[in-house]
C-alpha cells in the first residue's frame, strides 16, 4: 500500500512511534456541521484498508464499506464537530480547528512520541503532541485517508438525519452544498437553523448588483 509506505517513511523520518491521522469534512457547505476525525491505526494495518484514499475519490457505497473496515481495524478512532452557529461565530477555519481539537481530545491519551498528521497546510492549534501538516494528506497518508473516510461518512449520515427533519431542502442529495436545487429551496422557504448564516450572507452580498 503506497499510503502505508508514506506513513512508514514519515514515522521513520520523525522518529514517531505511532501516527494519528486527522482530516475534516464539510468546510464548504451552506448547512450542517464541519466534522473532523482522528484515526490511530495499528502498526500493521489490515489488508481491508488497502482501498482507503481521499474520501472525495470514493463512491458513497465504497466509503461505507471502508468506514466499517476502519472502525473494525483502527486501534482507536474518534470524531468531533463544530455546528453552524460556531461556524458563524468564529469563521470556518477556526471552527474546523475546533472540530479537530474535539476529535483529538475524544481519541484519548496519546504519547509524546506519537505524531499527529493533519491534512492541509496548517497544524491544529493548542495540541501539545507533535504535528505535521501534509498537503493532500488524504491521498498520501493511510492514516489521514482513514480519517477522511470516517469524517465524510459520519457527516453524510448526519445530513441524512437532517433531511428527515427538513425534507424541503433535499439534504440527502446535496449534503448541504450550494447546488441550484438547494438555493431554490432556500429562496422558497428560507433557511433553517442548520444553515450557516454567515455563508448565506456572503452569497447574498455577491449577488447584489454593482
Amino acid at each position: 500500500m503506497k499510503r502505508f509506505r508514506f506513513d512508514e517513511q514519515l514515522r521513520f523520518e520523525s522518529g514517531a512511534v505511532r501516527l494519528i491521522g486527522v482530516d475534516e469534512a464539510g468546510r464548504g457547505p451552506l448547512a450542517g456541521p464541519v466534522v473532523a476525525a482522528a484515526v490511530l491505526l495499528p502498526e500493521k494495518p489490515d489488508a481491508s484498508l488497502k482501498g482507503v484514499r481521499d474520501s472525495k475519490k470514493l463512491t458513497p457505497a465504497r466509503r461505507r464499506i471502508l468506514f466499517d473496515a476502519v472502525r473494525s481495524h483502527a486501534a482507536r478512532w474518534s470524531v468531533g464537530w463544530a455546528g453552524p452557529r460556531e461556524v458563524d461565530r468564529c469563521n470556518i477555519l477556526q471552527a474546523t480547528f475546533l472540530a479537530m481539537q474535539r476529535a483529538l481530545h475524544r481519541l484519548g491519551p496519546v504519547d509524546a512520541a506519537d505524531l499527529i498528521v493533519v491534512d492541509g497546510n496548517r497544524v491544529v492549534p493548542g495540541i501539545p503532541t507533535p504535528q505535521r501538516a501534509v498537503v493532500s494528506g488524504d491521498d498520501k497518508s493511510l492514516s489521514v485517508a482513514c480519517a477522511s473516510v470516517v469524517a465524510k461518512v459520519v457527516r453524510d449520515r448526519w445530513l441524512f438525519a437532517l433531511a428527515r427533519r427538513h425534507p424541503e431542502y433535499g439534504f440527502e442529495r446535496h449534503k448541504g452544498y450550494g447546488t441550484a436545487d438547494h438555493m431554490r429551496a432556500i429562496e422558497r422557504v428560507g433557511p433553517c437553523p442548520e444553515h450557516r448564516m454567515s455563508f448565506l450572507s456572503k452569497l447574498a452580498q455577491r449577488s447584489l448588483p454593482l
